[in-house]
Formats: C-alpha cells, structure tokens, sequence
C-alpha cells in the first residue's frame, strides 16, 4: 500500500500562477488540488516596479502566503528537489514525497547572477540596484531620488526577464522626477536594451521611444551588460560597435532569469532555454509527458511572461486538464501578453500583443497603446485589488 500523500492535482508554486490555478480549478469542482510552495510571504509582483518608482511601499504588495492559498487547498511549504514523472512522484527537501493525478508547474523564474559577473556584488553597493528582487524595490527609488548629477545607466536583459518592458518604469518615473526637480540636465540616462526594441509592439515602442527622448535619454538597442565592477562603478557593455567600458554613478538592472535547476535536473526542460519546462506553448501540456503542464515565468512559451499572460494561460491549463481525461480537444493559448509602462509619474500606455508581436488589444476604443492618465491609475490602484480579491480566487 502507497502511503504517500497523493493529490489529484498538485500545483507547484504558490505565486500568481499557481494560486489563480488552484482557486480556478476549486471553482471548477476538482476537490483535490494541492499547492507546493516554500514562501511564506506572498508578493503581487508588479507593485515591486512602482516600490521602485517612489510610488507604493512593500506593504502595499504582500500578504500571508496562508491567506491567499485558497481555501481547502493543502498547502506544502517546501522546496521541490526533483520530479519524476514517469512514476509521478515529486520529492520535496524535507524528504517527502508526493503523488499526483495532474502535474502543473508554475515555480516562477530567479535571477540569474551569474549571467553577469559582478552585478550581484554590485547590487551591495549603494550605487546598484533592481526591482526585481524585494529586497532591493525600495532601495532603488532611494539611489534614483538621491541623484542630482552624473550618469544613471539602465541595463534591461531579453534573457526571460518577467514582463521585461516593466523594468522601463524607474527610468521613466526618475526622468520626470529629475525634471521636476530641476535636475535633469545634469543626469547623463543611458538606456541599454538587449532586444532589438524597447517592447514588441510597434505603436508601443514608438511611443516610448519618443518619451526617452524628450527626456534626453540615450537608447542603445542590441546592447548587453556583460560584467559589472561594483567598486570602480563600470560596466563592460557589448553593442554594434563591439565592447567599451561604461561608467555609471546609478545603476538599474533587468537582470537575466533562469528556471530552478531541478526543472533540467528531472529532464523536464525544453534544450537551450536555461532549463524552463517544455510545453506545447499552446496548450501549455509538457511535450514528453501528457499529464504535466507548465505556466508563467517558468514555462517556453515563446511570449513575453506577464501578469497579464497569466489570465489566458491560467484557464487554458484549468480546462485542458478537464479535456485531456475526456478525451476532448484541448484549449489553446495564442502568447497574448501585455506590459504596462509608464511613460512618466502619472501616464501609462499597455503594449499587448500575441506571441509574433501583432497587436491584442483588449479594447478598440481607446487606444491604449498611447499613454494615458486613467491607465496608470487603473494598474497602480485599481488593479491591486482586482488581484487579491478575484485573481487569486479563481474569478477571473
């Protein structure tokens, strides 16, 4: 007799993804859906962007990972080691090891250091920051407002950064700030962005274009940060023109991601993608093994990751399980994605857009790919709510 802890769907990963995609499935009528996650605190991520703007403090976004682990859900506050899922079984650090009927992961991404050497010793200095990572939200407005002269370079990586275009809001946010304050003419912004654009969506992009430089912005596309050095504020920067070394007194990064290493480490990754799980980027169903799924930062879907994504894709999953044991056809996701990006503290335009980059757009009238007062107001105060109330609990 198997007396492991068995589920009929077990979710790994308790932030957005993973806790829409159990209330959802709860609402659905599956009775028994487990959540795997280690994290105590539970984070609405795209706050973090506007920790880092001046505009929202870290209270503003969490909340008791107990509290929103959706009632009836067990919940497993543990590291995920391994999955074996030819016998569908995932092994969890404390030792335990549970059994599944369905498999969704949804673990979220990290940041990859070592992408860049020097940028996490850097991020200790007070000169280095990013919003990607909590702990650096609020210290990143603090070196941004404190800056009256120099140079403030903002380095944004296409190596699977969430919502990549969302690392664009500090340096919008401090440009107007620095204007209003009379400054920025003594700040030297450079913008350095891997991609061949600032956000896949060509109204989009233009717009932003023309932001950065009313505020005299330099924008340099195809450009990597390869190395920091923290201590002498240099940066080696690889471009069109080849390699130099760029000097900087404030340093924003949209640092690389990489999938938790025990994605590769149970063969569950697609090849070349730093170890991100292999899925149908459609029907989100893994390409090897029928009974897991992938969504969110984790999974190679060939779009942007986004909040946003996230509301397609969670229901996509939701339903095609379902369909799978039927024997239906499945659901399919088209890669809509969308990044809200402000152009200055108080307007913001949504670049959304399917996976080739044709524009989605949730509404014809009016064309919210231009910035607008209401839609920054809408993702900084109005949509917080809709998150915690209905998004977590399955309703949208």
């Amino acid at each position: 007799m198997d007396l492991r802890p068995h589920h009929d769907v077990l979710v790994v990963g308790g932030g957005n993804a993973g806790i829409s995609l159990a209330a959802r499935l709860r609402r659905d009528g599956c009775r028994d859906v487990a959540v795997v996650d280690p994290r105590r605190v539970h984070h609405y991520r795209p706050l973090l962007s506007y920790v880092a703007s001046g505009m929202a403090t870290l209270d503003d976004l969490r909340r008791p990972q107990a509290d929103v682990v959706p009632e009836g859900v067990p919940w497993y506050p543990d590291h995920v080691v391994a999955v074996d899922a030819a016998r569908s079984v995932v092994r969890l650090a404390g030792g335990l090891e549970l059994t599944y009927g369905d498999l969704a992961l949804c673990p979220g991404s990290e940041v990859d250091w070592d992408a860049v050497p020097g940028a996490e010793q850097a991020m200790a200095t007070p000169h280095a920051s990013t919003s990607y990572l909590p702990e650096h939200a609020e210290g990143t407005w603090a070196m941004l407002s404190a800056l009256t002269t120099g140079r403030a370079v903002f380095a944004i990586s296409d190596r699977h950064v969430p919502c990549a275009p969302v690392g664009l809001k500090p340096l919008f946010t401090a440009c107007d700030h620095w204007r209003r304050t009379g400054v920025l003419d003594a700040v030297d912004v450079e913008l350095l962005v891997a991609g061949p654009a600032l956000v896949d969506h060509a109204e989009a992009d233009r717009e932003l274009r023309a932001a950065a430089d009313a505020y005299g912005v330099r924008v340099r596309t195809g450009t990597t940060v390869e190395q920091v050095d923290g201590e002498r504020r240099t940066l080696r920067v690889r471009g069109a023109d080849g390699v130099e070394e760029l000097a900087y007194d404030a340093l924003y990064l949209a640092p690389p991601h990489r999938a938790p290493a025990w994605i590769a480490g149970s063969g569950l990754d697609a090849e070349g993608t730093d170890g991100f799980v292999a899925v149908d980027p459609e029907t989100l169903q893994h390409v090897a093994h029928p009974r897991v799924w992938g969504l969110g930062d984790a999974a190679e879907v060939r779009t942007v990751p986004s909040g946003g994504a996230l509301r397609r894709q969670v229901p996509v999953v939701a339903e095609n399980i379902a369909a799978r044991r039927r024997g239906r056809t499945l659901s399919r996701y088209d890669g809509y994605t969308v990044a809200p990006v402000t152009t200055s503290r108080s307007h913001l335009l949504l670049a959304e857009h399917d996976r080739d980059g044709r524009p989605e757009p949730t509404l014809r009238f009016p064309d919210l790919a231009r910035p607008r007062r209401s839609l920054l107001v809408f993702d900084r105060w109005l949509e917080p709510p809709v998150y915690w109330h209905r998004l977590l609990r399955g309703k949208v």
